[in-house]
């Protein structure tokens, strides 16, 4: 049976809440905890175990600046990294937040899979831009996925000392 890893109202729009975003950090290290997860690659594995829904990982050429994306299917989730990642575990784990927190995002049609990967990059990105900028509705979303993948990220001791993921990634595609 799946349940729900997120904190009691999280499916409506609220300010924002360390306190919300740190119950959900706690359920899922003490789901992480129960299943024995040494990797945040089983963290990821025992979410879905919980949820009753399958979390696939996979590495993809993305847009400019974009790091990962959750896409959302009916019968399963995929999280995209980009490939390159200077900081993999943390867009793994802003992804994961995503999808505990169960935030919306842009659902992914069957059909997109006839497109090729940059087409669909550009255009998940292009629409999350023009919502963010119409209605603000992803700022929320955006905040609480982020500082789920901090305070889990302190938590789980993944952090390799480089600094900020997005920071890194743009000095690293700078120097080419």
């Amino acid at each position: 049976m799946a349940r729900s890893l997120a904190a009691p109202g999280s499916g409506g729009r609220s300010a924002r809440s360390f306190r919300r975003v740190t119950s959900a950090v706690d359920a899922v290290c003490a789901l992480a905890a129960d299943a024995e997860a040494t990797t945040l690659d089983d963290v990821v594995a025992a979410v879905a175990a919980v949820r009753d829904k399958p979390i696939e990982i996979v590495s993809a050429q993305l847009g400019p600046g974009v790091c990962g994306q959750r896409r959302h299917y009916p019968d399963r989730d995929v999280i995209v990294l980009a490939n390159r990642l200077p900081f993999r575990n943390h867009t793994l784990a802003h992804e994961l937040g995503h999808i505990v927190f169960n935030h919306a995002g842009a659902p992914a049609r069957e059909v997109t899979l006839e497109a090729s990967d940059d087409l669909i990059a550009y255009m998940l990105s292009q629409r999350g831009f023009a919502k963010v900028v119409d209605d603000g509705a992803d700022e929320l979303a955006e905040w609480e996925a982020e500082t789920f993948a901090g305070m889990l990220a302190l938590r789980l001791g993944i952090y390799g000392g480089r600094g900020v993921s997005i920071a890194v990634l743009r000095f690293d595609e700078a120097l080419g």
